[in-house]
């Protein structure tokens, strides 16, 4: 399918969702909420007790006063993004494949809550829309990419669509990157193309002059140095990823300002020691035509 295509399909897709949704779901947010300077990352929303990368996952998330939440974005067969971590639904749904070789209609049609918990039979796998329009105006959203320049390309259009470019970035690889740049300067981006080398990741995210990094174990000597470095250029730092309070403790006082957490709740209540407070979402009020 032909990017023009492609884009006019998600557009078909993006008001289909928009004329869904309703009150505080609604898609028109407005920029101007102010966003965290620190805080927790749920990781895929909240996945120790809730099925990941669903949408009961990312409300419980809400509901706990997450300051971002990250979801990982595959695009089906037939061009649909949807929120999955795995390049195949065989691990978190009762299904079995390549998200990339299966339609929408396959996918939507498998559970992909039951895995965890009878208490939620029948979630479905959701779209990037889905997800977009269910989330609060004053939170970040980490939109893990994980394919290459037409997929980027895409999620840009969709984020301007839904005027969410000013709180989600992409985390995704250079040629992502580019590409959705193309679609508009104002796309945020954090860089995933890590290197063997740690400081070969620091130095070329700050020439690429990149929104976010994305850090991860293990804990090296040099990483405060490292977190400096990037804060000096201008470049916000995320953690992958931890659930103890000492390392949590230990991130903050360095200078990380988003770890990646699995269990929110408890982390929560670790990072409320450190004086950060859950988030209270705010959702804008519809524009009306």
């Amino acid at each position: 399918m032909s990017i023009y295509k492609k884009t006019s399909f998600l557009a078909f897709v993006l008001l289909v969702s928009f004329h869904l949704s309703s009150g505080k779901d609604m898609a028109h947010i407005s920029p101007h909420f102010p966003l965290p300077q620190k805080g927790l990352c749920a990781h895929r929303g909240v996945m120790d007790t809730h099925p990941e990368n669903t949408l009961p996952a990312f409300r419980e998330a809400i509901r706990l006063g997450a300051h971002m939440i990250e979801f990982d974005v595959w695009f089906t067969k037939d061009n649909v993004p949807v929120i999955i971590h795995d390049p195949t639904v065989d691990r978190t749904t009762d299904g079995a494949g390549l998200v990339t070789e299966m339609t929408f209609a396959e996918i939507r049609r498998l559970d992909a809550g039951g895995w965890k918990s009878p208490l939620f039979n029948g979630v479905r796998v959701p779209t990037l829309q889905e997800t977009l329009s269910i989330m609060p105006s004053n939170i970040w959203l980490n939109v893990h990419m994980k394919g290459g320049a037409e997929d980027g390309q895409a999620v840009a259009r969709i984020l301007l669509q839904m005027n969410r470019q000013r709180q989600a970035f992409l985390a995704c690889k250079s040629d992502a990157a580019q590409a959705a740049r193309a679609v508009s300067t104002e796309i945020l981006i954090c860089s995933m193309d890590r290197r063997e080398n740690p400081k070969d990741y620091v130095n070329e995210t700050i020439t690429a002059k990149a929104d976010f990094i994305q850090l991860r174990k293990p804990y090296r000597p040099d990483l405060a140095e490292d977190v400096k470095n990037l804060r000096q250029h201008g470049i916000q730092v995320n953690f992958f990823g931890t659930d103890s309070a000492e390392k949590l403790r230990e991130l903050f006082a360095m200078g990380v300002q988003f770890p990646l957490v699995n269990e929110l709740a408890s982390s929560m209540q670790a990072a409320a020691e450190f004086d950060i407070q859950p988030v209270k979402p705010q959702y804008a009020v519809p524009q009306v035509p």
